[in-house]
């Protein structure tokens, strides 16, 4: 199954080259820019048919149930890729630091993690300036034209690196802390949803909340070092 499995995902990811974003942080009124090195994104958020085959131990299908799997926690998304990272041959990203306190990512390990929130702007943006990388309506699913529900990956046009829901559909989790002399182990999330106004669809627009945090439009987006 592991070659199944590999074979699956390396289809759904698309190389995003190096460069730099700048980040803020509007509520301290702080700017920061990062360079991103070279990384894999998947086309797609998780969708409910891939995360049930790894969870479940079946046969992955590429037909049936692909509207984003979500009501997943941070923790569950992290276990998620480590699981996929065995299932597929892969080393393992996340491990348990000694005292039992802290996630720890190894960002050189070949298996497939969440992306940080500067990969994941950066990758959004896809070497745009503006708030969005096109019109809202032909590409992401919000609460004005959901319908009041999740939509299957892949209907909207994609970003201009192919990049599919980057913005609407589902709100992504992302590997940082968003505040933690603030907020201790809250983790941020990325992107908009198919529940939410238009001005919360936007590449720059962080929300954050507890890593056990689960709610019906926030999923995930796998990513992987190389």
């Amino acid at each position: 199954m592991s070659i199944e499995i590999k074979s699956f995902i390396d289809d759904q990811m698309v190389r995003i080259p190096e460069g730099e974003i700048e980040l803020r942080d509007d509520r301290i009124k702080s700017k920061w820019k990062t360079k991103i090195k070279p990384f894999l994104l998947a086309r797609y958020p998780v969708n409910m048919s891939l995360y049930n085959a790894i969870l479940n131990d079946s046969s992955i299908s590429f037909d049936s149930d692909l509207k984003p799997v979500v009501n997943i926690s941070w923790n569950d998304a992290i276990s998620f890729c480590n699981l996929l990272s065995k299932k597929a041959g892969l080393d393992e990203c996340y491990f348990m630091s000694n005292d039992g306190e802290n996630i720890i990512c190894d960002w050189s390990s070949n298996g497939y993690r969440l992306p940080s929130e500067a990969e994941w702007q950066y990758a959004c943006k896809a070497g745009t300036t503006g708030y969005r990388y096109g019109e809202l309506d032909e590409i992401a699913w919000y609460k004005e034209n959901s319908g009041g529900t999740i939509n299957e990956v892949g209907r909207k046009e994609p970003n201009a690196w192919g990049l599919f829901d980057m913005l609407g559909n589902v709100w992504e989790w992302c590997w940082d802390l968003y505040d933690e002399e603030v907020y201790g182990s809250y983790r941020i999330f990325r992107g908009g949803s198919w529940a939410e106004v238009a001005r919360g669809c936007g590449a720059t627009c962080r929300r954050r909340s507890h890593p056990t945090f689960r709610i019906d439009d926030l999923g995930f987006r796998i990513a992987q070092s190389f």
